[in-house]
């Protein structure tokens, strides 16, 4: 019995070491480890300031994508205060990174209640929140594989994870309001989105 013990505690120490380990690379990310093969989806959307952000404009940084309604009051104000925070407290780093939300509620994130959101929220000009009509949003919905306020009807019903992706366009973590977002376990993880890629 011990015997057994001892060999089943040795594989599951193996695939432990194979699960932080990709590539050679020693991942060490506070939030969920992503799955193997996950990129960052194309996209072209305009921010809150007007610009147009490419996803190709991302290339080399660290990247932080979350899902927001601006109508929201549940998760929504306590994602983008912490990822306001985090995003303030790099520093010299944050030309490193961007911090990005994608509307869930493309019909009502109208840029005046967007603007009030982030600004209520102190997260204006930390958190680049991107719109589009219901057509161009959709497919990214999609790819993102995350449940919208658009399509339950009810700004507090969608999907609200904040994903860690490197500056290869790889997802590494992905980290989740009241569980093991913290301004800094996104803090860590973005520094160590930018140290492996």
């Amino acid at each position: 019995m011990i015997l057994v013990v001892a060999a089943l505690l040795a594989a599951l120490a193996a695939v432990a070491g194979l699960l932080l380990t990709r590539g050679g690379e020693s991942a060490d990310f506070r939030g969920s480890t992503a799955p193997e093969g996950f990129a960052l989806p194309r996209f072209a959307l305009q921010d809150d300031d007007g610009h147009v952000l490419r996803s190709s404009d991302l290339g080399g940084k660290a990247v932080a994508v979350t899902f927001l309604d601006a109508q929201c009051t549940e998760a929504c104000p306590v994602i983008a205060a912490q990822v306001g925070q985090a995003v303030r407290s790099l520093g010299d780093e944050r030309s490193e990174v961007e911090a990005l939300a994608i509307s869930v509620d493309p019909a009502r994130d109208t840029p005046a209640k967007i603007d009030a959101f982030l600004r209520r929220y102190r997260a204006k000009g930390d958190l680049r929140y991107l719109d589009g009509s219901v057509a161009a949003l959709r497919p990214l919905w999609k790819s993102f594989a995350v449940a919208s306020a658009q399509d339950t009807g009810n700004p507090n019903m969608h999907s609200a994870p904040v994903r860690v992706y490197d500056g290869d366009g790889r997802w590494r973590s992905t980290l989740h309001p009241g569980v093991d977002l913290t301004p800094a376990n996104l803090v860590h993880d973005l520094r160590e989105a930018s140290d492996v890629s």
